[in-house]
């Protein structure tokens, strides 16, 4: 098969998959993450070298279960103490959770980037590996499904915006570095990046925002201007971070001496190059959307 035509079909059944789970249900949202997590994990695990069972049982394990007490959490005491036949009192402060969670992420966060920019080390330490693969891979999932409740419920056109925005980002830098891209962003770890793509990547995001978030999202009219600068922020942190992001799985692939993640998408690589921007921008984005609530 044409590699243009393989590239377009396993392309088209990725995204199509993707949109319809989010727009199905929660579950089926949360399932499909899931099964990404679980990929990820695996791929991760093999990028960086290390056993696979326990990082993909504690990866889904904590991807549940924080899952379930986020966004379950109106059934939990009375369902558990009947369950297992007890008055246990049960208080979990859902925000404590979040705080813990996110201070972890972003804190790994910044080791990846200094990983990135600063680090020459071409070998890993075993610890760092793990904390990696915790910061860096399994919690960005959760994040991921909690950026999609926004401030309330479950609002599948915050997610897909997103991705939305990823897409035009990626696309963009694409094109325009490759039309008009001569000065290289970061050459020794992805030589085809270039600042003019880097740059029109971003211009094309923000307007992508603007357009999301006056025909796409929709808000009250007497919020219309809030909404617009909240995702053409949202779209500035998606260019920056989820170049960052794509930089990051690179020098972890360089290292590791491979082109892809995996094989798991025809002409694409594996499930983490799909998603290598959004993991890494899930984290801020939910910070961004803590600060919004706070200020509001």
């Amino acid at each position: 098969m044409n590699e243009t035509l393989k590239r377009g079909i396993s392309g088209a059944i990725y995204i199509i998959l993707l949109l319809a789970s989010i727009l199905y249900s929660t579950e089926s949202f949360f399932i499909l993450f899931g099964i990404f997590l679980i990929i990820s994990v695996y791929e991760f695990c093999n990028l960086i070298q290390i056993n696979k069972v326990f990082p993909i049982v504690f990866g889904t394990a904590l991807y549940t279960i924080v899952t379930l007490v986020s966004h379950y959490n109106k059934i939990t005491a009375d369902s558990i103490n009947q369950i297992f036949n007890t008055d246990l009192e049960i208080a979990i402060n859902i925000q404590q959770l979040d705080v813990v969670l996110l201070v972890i992420a972003l804190v790994v966060s910044i080791k990846c980037i200094l990983f990135l920019f600063y680090d020459n080390i071409q070998k890993i330490s075993t610890s760092s590996k793990y904390l990696y693969l915790l910061g860096y891979i399994i919690l960005p999932f959760v994040f991921i499904t909690k950026i999609s409740f926004g401030i309330n419920d479950y609002n599948p056109k915050i997610i897909i915006g997103l991705f939305i925005l990823i897409w035009t980002n990626d696309t963009f830098a694409y094109i325009v570095g490759k039309s008009i891209g001569r000065t290289k962003l970061f050459e020794k770890i992805s030589p085809k990046k270039t600042i003019e793509g880097f740059l029109g990547g971003i211009v094309f995001a923000v307007l992508a925002g603007y357009l999301i978030s006056k025909y796409y999202i929709k808000a009250n009219p007497e919020f219309s201007d809030r909404s617009i600068l909240i995702w053409t922020s949202i779209a500035v942190i998606v260019g920056i971070a989820g170049t960052i992001g794509d930089l990051i799985e690179s020098k972890f692939k360089r290292i590791a001496g491979v082109k892809d993640s995996g094989s798991i998408m025809p002409g694409h690589g594996g499930i983490l190059d799909r998603l290598d921007s959004v993991i890494f921008v899930a984290p801020i984005i939910f910070l961004f959307y803590q600060i919004l609530n706070y200020v509001s």
